[in-house]
């Protein structure tokens, strides 16, 4: 398992990842006008341009792009695992990985959750802000989840201010 930062040679399979997984998944949740509108709204366009701004990771097994995962700043834009690869942990590996990187320069991350991922995220410690409306065509409404979580720095530094600090017990000597 490689998870690496997207080429822009990727773009094209990270597409297809996204539209197939948006396409299984979300009918089962939402009316066909919200799929169209995930669909529109994670275009290949959007995607190259995230891609460039090196806003976007894959996942490979087996040198096969499997799962996908964007955000900027800190906010988490896309994270989208082909639903044969679903429920392994692949999603949670790159939500992981993502929580890391945003912790370097941030306190909290923040997502806007579809209804199919926001128990996942509940799961890994986000907290439903708001919930929101979003008018798409034909009169239906998007509803979903403006999720945040609060994110701890790891810290390697220990600072013990010039002091040093000698064992009770000699445990080298027995």
């Amino acid at each position: 398992m490689i998870y690496e930062l997207a080429k822009i040679e990727d773009l094209q399979t990270v597409y297809d990842v996204v539209q197939h997984t948006i396409k299984t998944i979300y009918p089962k949740y939402y009316p066909s006008e919200v799929v169209d509108f995930f669909c529109e709204h994670h275009s290949m366009e959007a995607i190259a341009k995230d891609i460039e701004n090196s806003y976007v990771s894959v996942l490979k097994i087996d040198e096969n792009i499997v799962a996908t995962g964007s955000f900027v700043d800190n906010h988490i834009i896309r994270v989208y695992v082909l639903p044969e690869y679903q429920k392994k942990g692949y999603g949670t590996f790159i939500l992981k990985n993502i929580e890391a990187s945003i912790s370097e320069k941030y306190d909290k991350a923040y997502l806007d959750a579809s209804l199919p991922a926001a128990v996942l995220y509940e799961n890994l410690g986000f907290l439903t802000i708001k919930h929101e409306r979003y008018p798409v065509e034909n009169g239906v409404i998007l509803a979903y989840e403006v999720m945040e979580k609060e994110l701890h720095k790891p810290s390697s530094k220990i600072n013990y201010d010039g002091r040093k600090f000698i064992p009770k017990m000699n445990s080298e000597n027995g």
